[in-house]
């Protein structure tokens, strides 16, 4: 609730009172005025193309609405030090919330380029380990259904698997949210970590393992075909700190400069 009333106070004034300027369109609605089926595509398109819309995540509906926008902000939980959640079920329970939250414009992951500086992660107090120098097994980190279908990847784990195959004999250990095994304990034996866009690959570097991701604004963090020569360039932590913000941030604004 205070989530959404958050979210809500702080799109209301970034967008300058829309639900308020509007407010005629949406009675305008009621009343069926765009009833007909031609205007309600028109109006549905002059939408999707040129108002800018906002989101918590892809389920309900929302996420195709995203896919059909030019310009939207989309939010869900922080690449490091996130709100704690639990996985029942293939659901997700927020537990609170007073951790991180992501802000992308224009995309569902988002990695900021350019240099930052560490005040930020500084604050998040992590404890950085050097990069693992043995490892047993692969981490594969397999999407849940709902990224499955919203980014067509019916056959990633498969693919990603045969891929390895090729350029590697170490052994696969294909993991999700709903495993018996938690993820810190595999990590401690692991040589790497992949997934299309799991923010545990995040987890991963800070534990020493490398990490390798396909989705495309995070493939050249680390190529699968580096696979056995991974590196882990902490700098990128700099970069997330400045894509990831707090609930009482985000109503303050303090995120707006880099956005």
């Amino acid at each position: 609730i205070i989530l959404l009333v958050g979210g809500a106070l702080f799109f209301t004034f970034y967008f300058g009172f829309v639900n308020i300027r509007h407010f005629s369109t949406a009675i305008n609605t009621v009343l069926g005025k765009y009833d007909s089926v031609d205007e309600n595509i028109k109006k549905e398109d002059k939408t999707q193309n040129s108002e800018t819309i906002a989101s918590y995540g892809i389920l309900r509906g929302t996420g195709e609405l995203l896919k059909k926008s030019n310009n939207f902000y989309y939010i869900d939980h922080g690449y490091i030090a996130a709100s704690k959640r639990n996985f029942e079920e293939g659901s997700t329970y927020i537990k609170n919330l007073n951790g991180y939250f992501r802000i992308v414009k224009n995309d569902f992951i988002g990695l900021i380029n350019g240099e930052f500086d560490n005040k930020r992660l500084s604050n998040l107090n992590l404890n950085f380990k050097d990069k693992r120098k043995s490892g047993e097994y692969i981490i594969l980190s397999e999407p849940s259904k709902y990224i499955k279908e919203f980014f067509n990847l019916k056959n990633w784990t498969e693919d990603i698997i045969t891929e390895l195959n090729k350029i590697t004999d170490r052994k696969i250990f294909v993991h999700n949210k709903q495993s018996d095994i938690p993820l810190d304990k595999l990590l401690i034996n692991a040589w790497s970590f992949i997934s299309f866009q799991s923010t545990a690959g995040f987890k991963a570097m800070v534990e020493g393992v490398p990490a390798h991701f396909t989705y495309k604004s995070l493939r050249d963090i680390n190529p699968i075909e580096n696979i056995e020569s991974a590196e882990i360039n902490y700098k990128i932590f700099n970069n997330l700190s400045y894509s990831q913000w707090t609930l009482n941030e985000i109503i303050d604004g303090a995120m707006n400069d880099y956005l």
